[in-house]
C-alpha cells in the first residue's frame, strides 16, 4: 500500500509544529546540560557514585541534542544530507536514547542498592565501578549501533523519519528491550526504595520532612521516565501491528502524528534530566558557586534521593 502522498502532506504539518517544540529543547537543553557538566567536572573535587551516573547521563544528552540542528536541517532539504550521515545521525540519535534510558535504570538500581542495603552495597559501589559499568553501557550500544548501521542495507528518503509501510520488528525490539524491561527494573527500584523510606522509625521533624521530599523525587523520577518513554514505544508497537494487519492510510497518518509527537515528548527528556537528577544533587549546590542560601536550600533537600 503506497500512503506517501498522504504522508508528505501530514509531514509538513509535522515538520513545522516540531520546530516550535525541538528549538527551545535544543537551546534549554544544551544551557542546563552544560550548566551542570561544568560544575561537575570544573567544580567538584572528588565525584560520587551518582555523579559518575549523572555526568555520563549529560554526555548522553548532549549528543542526543546535536543531532537537532540536523534534523531542522532535514525539515527544509529532506534528503541533501546524504543516506550516509543521514544513518550516523539516525544511529547516534538512537544509541544516545538508549544510553540515556539505561543510565537512569542503572541509576535507579544503584540508589535501590545504597538505601535497601547501605552496608553490603559498599561493597559494589564505588565511582570506579560505575565508570566501568557505563563504558560497558558504551561498549554494548555502539557496538549494537555499529552492527545494524552496516548490515542493514536500506535507504531513508527522509532523514529522521519512517516514510515506508514495511513492517520493522526492530522497533518492537527497541519497545521491549529499550524500554519495558528497564520500566520494570525502575519500577521495582522505586517501590522497594519508598518501601524502606517509609519503614524509617524517626521522631525528628527534619527528618521526616527529608524523607518525604526524597520519596517525591524518586517517585518524579519515575513519572518522568514513564511520560517522555512511553507514548514514543507505544507508537513503535502500533505502527508495527498497523503495518503487519496493513492497515488503511488514513490510520497509517494518525499513527504517524501521534509517532512524532510523542517523539518531541520523548526529546524533552534532555532537559527533564537536569530537574530531575542534577538540580536536586545536593552535590551539584554543594560545588556551584551560588548563593550560601540557594545552595543550603537545595542540599537540604537531598540526600536519601541520590545517595
Amino acid at each position: 500500500m503506497n500512503c506517501s502522498n498522504v504522508t508528505q502532506v501530514t509531514m509538513s504539518s509535522l515538520q513545522k509544529f516540531s520546530m516550535t517544540v525541538i528549538i527551545p529543547v535544543f537551546f534549554f537543553g544544551i544551557m542546563c546540560n552544560s550548566l551542570a557538566l561544568w560544575v561537575f567536572c570544573c567544580k567538584m573535587k572528588k565525584w560520587k557514585v551518582t555523579v559518575v551516573y549523572m555526568v555520563n547521563l549529560i554526555i548522553s544528552d548532549i549528543l542526543i541534542l546535536t543531532t537537532f540542528p540536523f534534523r531542522l536541517y532535514t525539515y527544509f532539504y529532506s534528503s541533501s544530507l546524504g543516506n550516509d550521515l543521514c544513518k550516523a545521525l539516525v544511529s547516534l540519535y538512537l544509541m544516545n536514547t538508549y544510553m540515556s534510558i539505561f543510565t537512569i535504570a542503572t541509576i535507579s538500581v544503584d540508589r535501590y542498592l545504597a538505601i535497601r542495603f547501605p552496608v553490603k552495597s559498599k561493597l559494589w559501589r564505588s565511582p570506579g565501578k560505575a565508570a566501568g559499568k557505563c563504558c560497558m553501557l558504551w561498549l554494548f550500544l555502539i557496538s549494537i549501533s555499529t552492527v545494524l548501521a552496516l548490515k542493514i542495507d536500506y535507504i531513508i528518503p527522509v532523514c529522521f523519519q519512517k516514510v515506508s509501510n514495511t513492517p520493522n520488528g526492530l522497533f518492537v525490539l527497541f519497545a521491549v528491550v529499550g524500554f519495558i524491561v528497564p520500566l520494570i527494573i525502575i519500577s521495582f527500584c522505586t517501590i522497594q526504595v519508598i518501601r524502606t523510606l517509609y519503614g524509617k522509625e524517626t521522631k525528628d521533624a527534619n527528618e521526616q520532612r527529608s524523607v518525604r521530599k526524597a520519596i517525591n523525587i524518586i517517585l518524579s523520577n519515575l513519572v518522568v521516565f514513564v511520560i517522555c518513554f512511553l507514548p514514543v514505544h507505544m507508537g513503535y508497537i502500533i505502527r508495527f501491528v498497523a503495518e503487519t494487519v496493513e492497515a488503511t492510510c488514513h490510520t497509517l497518518e494518525q499513527i504517524q502524528v501521534f509517532s512524532n509527537v510523542a517523539t518531541l515528548v520523548a526529546n524533552s527528556n534532555c532537559v527533564l534530566d537536569s530537574l530531575c537528577y542534577y538540580f536536586v544533587a545536593g552535590e551539584f549546590w554543594k560545588a556551584s558557586d551560588l548563593s550560601p542560601q540557594i545552595k543550603y536550600s537545595h542540599a537540604k533537600k537531598r540526600t536519601l534521593a541520590a545517595e
